[in-house]
């Protein structure tokens, strides 16, 4: 565990792990559907949403364009930058993380039947998931592999 830029903890999270959580979340899913589709909370949650599409079979993916932060900084109201038909009935939501809760609470005025999902949750904000894998500090930072220099990946051959 390192440090982010404001001196609180900071997990990193890699590319097999965030696949591997992502997998444990379909799992989870499964038996709560059928679901006609995915809305993806862009930017972050299109990486969970391909791999829990591909894990149910779900080909129908849309997705919701959702500003929360300003860098690294979360903005008090999330701005809909792109949103989506009807009220949710079939769909499931996925984002990688719910931070404060805001993105969800704002699709769930939108979406109010949709079935909310992501993969990690911290406590403020996990009134406002129905499925999630991994429960995470309030104060600790994650930093997904989108998020570092590429220059810093390592890639395994095997």
């Amino acid at each position: 565990m390192g440090q982010d830029f404001t001196g609180h903890a900071a997990i990193k999270i890699g590319w097999d792990a965030l696949h591997r959580d992502s997998v444990i979340l379909a799992q989870k899913l499964r038996g709560k559907g059928p679901f006609k589709g995915i809305i993806a909370v862009a930017r972050g949650g299109l990486v969970p949403a391909a791999i829990v599409a591909r894990e149910l079979d779900i080909r129908l993916v849309d997705t919701v364009c959702v500003s929360s932060y300003d860098d690294t900084v979360q903005r008090d109201e999330a701005l809909i930058l792109k949103p989506v038909e009807g009220d949710g009935t079939g769909w499931l939501v996925i984002d990688d993380l719910v931070d404060s809760g805001k993105t969800f609470r704002n699709l769930r005025k939108m979406l109010p039947n949709a079935h909310y999902a992501t993969v990690y949750v911290k406590p403020v904000g996990q009134s406002t998931v129905d499925t999630t894998v991994i429960p995470i500090d309030q104060e600790i930072w994650l930093v997904f592999p989108w998020d570092e220099d590429p220059a810093n990946w390592r890639l395994h051959r095997g």
